[in-house]
């Protein structure tokens, strides 16, 4: 039996929403950014080949979606 989501589409069609994905993942990352920052927690980040701490009053937040990219 196929299950299906609310919007009437297949876990198959569901799984291939790319856009989606990613929009649930930079929601994602945003929320614990953002936990960190509140909480006074660093973070740990990949940077030109070594792992780097970086602490909470450091840690640049992405722009929301609808937010154009700042520089």
């Amino acid at each position: 039996m196929k299950s299906i989501a609310r919007d009437g589409r297949t876990p198959a069609e569901l799984v291939l929403d790319t856009a989606r994905a990613t929009r649930a993942m930079r929601a994602a990352v945003r929320d614990a950014l953002l936990a960190h920052k509140r909480d006074g927690d660093p973070i740990v980040v990949w940077r030109d080949g070594h792992v780097v701490w970086v602490l909470a009053e450091e840690i640049v937040m992405p722009p929301l979606e609808d937010e154009p990219p700042t520089a």
